[in-house]
C-alpha cells in the first residue's frame, strides 16, 4: 500500500477502529502498578481504606478513563498544542514564585481552591510534548548543528532555574534528564554531546559549591555518612534500609511490616513506599516490581519505535525517559546509592498531580500507538 493510502487511511480510522488499536498489555500493566500502589497504601494504613488507598485506587480509575480519552483524539491536535501547552506551564511555574503555597519549607505548589497543583509535574510532559514538536520535520543535520541546539536548551534551561528557585533539586534534575534525553534522540552529535557533558560537569561542580542550600549540603553529609546523625539528618535514610534488610528475601507478610506500622519509617506513603513494600514482600516483592516498571518501559519503547513521524517517536520515548528517571532516582534514594530528593514512585505513590502526569504522558504514548501512521505536517508554526 502506497504512503499516500496509509496517510489517508490513519487520518479517516473510525472510532472503532481506534479501539482496536488500544495497546491492552499497556493498559493492564498500568493497573497491575496501580494496584500494588493501592495494596501498599492499604497495609501502612494498618488495613484501612482510608485516607489514601481508596483515593488512590479511584483516583486511578478516573485518569485511565480520561487516558483512553485522551488517546483516541487525533494526535494533530497534541502537536498543535505543544507550544501552547509548555508557555501555559512556564507561567504556572512563574506563578509558584509570587503566589505558591509553602509546605514544609518548599514552595512548589498553587492553591486552586479545591485542589492543589505542583506545576513542575505538568512541566515535565509540557517539556516532552513541545521538544518533539520542534524537532518534527527538522532534517537530522540541522538537528546536530550547534546552532539549532539553542532554542531547546533555553526551554530546558528556564524551568529548570524556575523548579532550583523553589526549591526541587530531584525535580529540577528529573526534568533537565528528561530534556537532555529528548536531545539525544533527536540526533545530537557525539561532539556537542562531550562539549555539553563537559560543561555541565563544570557546571555541576560550582553549582554543587556555591548554589546549594543549607539544607541540600546537610542532605549530601548525611548521604556520605548517614551515621553521624542517626535520630536527625541521617534518620530517613537509616530508617529505610533497616526496614529494607529486614523483609530479606521474602518478606514479613502482608500487613506484618513492623517499620512502617509503627511510624519508623518516614514519608512511607510518598517518597519511601518502596521501602514499605521491600519489608513486606522482600526481594521477590522488589524485583517483581522492577520487573513490572521494564516492561512498561519496553512496551513504551517499542511503540514509539514503530512510529512512522519523528513526533511521536521523540513525544513517547520523552514519556519512556521522564518515567524511567522516577523509577531511577526513587529506588536510588531509597537504597542510599544517591542522597534523598524527594521523587515519588511512579503509580504506587500516594499523590496526585504525579499520577495525573503520568497518566497524560502514557495516554500521548497510547496515541502514538494508535495514529501511528499518521502522515503529521512539518510546518513551523506556533500551532503547527
Amino acid at each position: 500500500m502506497s504512503q499516500f493510502r496509509v496517510a489517508r487511511l490513519e487520518h479517516n480510522l473510525s472510532l472503532k477502529a481506534k479501539l482496536l488499536r488500544i495497546n491492552g498489555l499497556l493498559i493492564v500493566l498500568l493497573c497491575l502498578a496501580a494496584m500494588i500502589g493501592v495494596a501498599v497504601l492499604y497495609s501502612i494504613a494498618d488495613g484501612s481504606w482510608t485516607p489514601r488507598a481508596a483515593q488512590h485506587g479511584v483516583r486511578f480509575g478516573i485518569l485511565l478513563l480520561v487516558m483512553l480519552v485522551i488517546a483516541l483524539v487525533d494526535i494533530r491536535w497534541w502537536m498543535s498544542l505543544a507550544y501552547p501547552t509548555y508557555i501555559f506551564a512556564l507561567l504556572l511555574l512563574i506563578g509558584v514564585e509570587f503566589m505558591g503555597v509553602k509546605v514544609m519549607g518548599a514552595q512548589r505548589w498553587l492553591d486552586l481552591g479545591p485542589v492543589r497543583i505542583q506545576p513542575a509535574e505538568i512541566m515535565k510532559l509540557a517539556l516532552v510534548i513541545a521538544l518533539a514538536r520542534y524537532y518534527h520535520g527538522l532534517a537530522v543535520e540541522r538537528a546536530t548543528s550547534l546552532r539549532h541546539i539553542a532554542l531547546p536548551a533555553l526551554m530546558i534551561g528556564m524551568p529548570v532555574l524556575l523548579i532550583l528557585r523553589q526549591p526541587d533539586l530531584g525535580t529540577a534534575m528529573l526534568v533537565g534528564a528528561t530534556g537532555a534525553a529528548i536531545v539525544f534522540l533527536a540526533g545530537l552529535s557525539w561532539r556537542i554531546i562531550t562539549i555539553g557533558a563537559i560543561s555541565g560537569f563544570i557546571g555541576g561542580i560550582t553549582f554543587l559549591i556555591f548554589g546549594l542550600h543549607d539544607y541540600q549540603r546537610a542532605r549530601i553529609g548525611t548521604f556520605l555518612n548517614p551515621e553521624r546523625d542517626p535520630l536527625g539528618a541521617g534518620y530517613h535514610i537509616l530508617q529505610s534500609k533497616i526496614a529494607l534488610g529486614s523483609g530479606g528475601m521474602a518478606g514479613k507478610g502482608f500487613l506484618g511490616g513492623t517499620q512502617s506500622h509503627l511510624n519508623f519509617l518516614p514519608e512511607k506513603q510518598t517518597d519511601f513506599v518502596f521501602t514499605a513494600l521491600g519489608e513486606e514482600f522482600g526481594f521477590i516483592g522488589t524485583f517483581s516490581v522492577l520487573v513490572l516498571y521494564a516492561s512498561i518501559l519496553l512496551t513504551g519503547m517499542l511503540i514509539a519505535g514503530r512510529a512512522r513521524h519523528s513526533f511521536g517517536r521523540l513525544a513517547a520515548a520523552g514519556v519512556c525517559a521522564t518515567f524511567a528517571l522516577y523509577v531511577l532516582v526513587n529506588i536510588s534514594m531509597v537504597i542510599g546509592l544517591i542522597p534523598v530528593v524527594g521523587v515519588p514512585l511512579p503509580l504506587i505513590s500516594y499523590g496526585g498531580t504525579v499520577m495525573l502526569a503520568v497518566m497524560i504522558g502514557f495516554a500521548l504514548v497510547m496515541n502514538v500507538h494508535i495514529h501511528r501512521d499518521a502522515d503529521l505536517p512539518s510546518g513551523r508554526g506556533f500551532f503547527i
